[in-house]
This record gives structure tokens, C-alpha cells and sequence, in this order.
């Protein structure tokens, strides 16, 4: 984790912004869940954006809601798991112009601990098509855009296994 931020990130100058003052960035939230063998979790996007896409139980903020209060809800109403944050792991940032409309996502990942059972199941079978757990050296693919910036940010020693 020495570097947090990846300033030489191109920037999306090359897309033109419509306008219009509704436009913001969406706030969105995801969770870096291992279990005691090292294994991540990871859901199967069953809508789009990304649909067929592996990635981290996480969402949506919703209004007047605390990022950490999101994360946790998000991932009880995705997984069943009653998880702890532990912590910050990075904050990923990106945009989806081909989309319409338009989209640009920020959203903190973090570190979580299971609370309890490690029984992960697919609790919205509308958006989430499979759920299962990961070795950090055998990652089903294609990865999500956040999944894969995420897993630049862990520690050596966690991405080595």
C-alpha cells in the first residue's frame, strides 16, 4: 500500500460532459472479504453494468447514509454475511462513458472480518447470478473495473497468498 492514489491516471478529458447540473459522481461502496484461508469473496454480476463480471460484495450509497453502514448493509443483503470493517483498503474511482447515461463512480473498499458464520449465499438473484470463494492466485475472470483496481492496493504480502 505504498502508493494510495495513482495520480498518473489518464484523465477522462476526452469525454465531453452533457450538460446539465445533475450530473455528479455516484458514491458506491464495495468490501475486500477473506476468509480464514486466505480465499476472497466474490459475487457474479447478473446485470449490467459489467454483467458476467466477477467482484466485490458492495453498491450503492443511499441518501443520508454512512458509507460504512452502506458497506455493511450491502453486503448482508447481497451475501447474508454480518461482517466488521477493519479498515480502508483504497478508494477506487472510475468512469463508464459508453454507458447512457453517462457514469462516474467513487467508492471506498474496505477491509472486512466475518462476524459468525463464513457461509456466503446469493441473497438477490436478480443482480447477483453466483457467488463463491477465491484463491488471490486463481481469481475467476473477467474481474470488475473496481475488483481490479482493489487488488492493486493490497499489500505484497496478501497478494502473494
Amino acid at each position: 500500500m505504498d502508493q494510495i492514489w495513482d495520480t498518473d491516471a489518464p484523465e477522462p478529458a476526452s469525454v465531453p460532459m452533457p450538460m446539465s447540473s445533475e450530473l455528479r459522481p455516484r458514491v458506491g461502496c464495495g468490501a475486500f472479504i477473506q476468509r480464514a484461508d486466505g480465499h476472497l469473496l466474490l459475487v457474479l454480476r447478473g446485470r449490467a453494468p459489467e454483467q458476467g463480471h466477477w467482484g466485490l460484495p458492495g453498491g450503492k450509497v443511499d441518501w443520508m447514509e454512512t458509507v460504512e453502514h452502506a458497506v455493511v448493509r450491502e453486503v448482508l443483503e447481497e451475501t447474508g454475511l454480518h461482517v466488521q470493517l477493519r479498515g480502508v483498503l483504497c478508494i477506487v474511482s472510475y468512469f463508464e462513458p459508453e454507458l447512457t447515461p453517462q457514469q462516474h463512480w467513487v467508492a471506498p473498499v474496505y477491509v472486512a472480518a466475518i462476524q459468525g458464520s463464513e457461509h456466503a449465499e446469493r441473497r438477490e438473484p436478480e443482480a447477483i447470478a453466483d457467488i463463491g470463494w477465491f484463491a488471490l492466485d486463481a481469481l475467476p475472470k473477467p474481474l470488475t473495473t473496481s475488483t481490479l483496481q482493489a487488488l492493486q492496493h493490497l499489500p505484497p504480502t496478501a497478494a502473494a497468498g
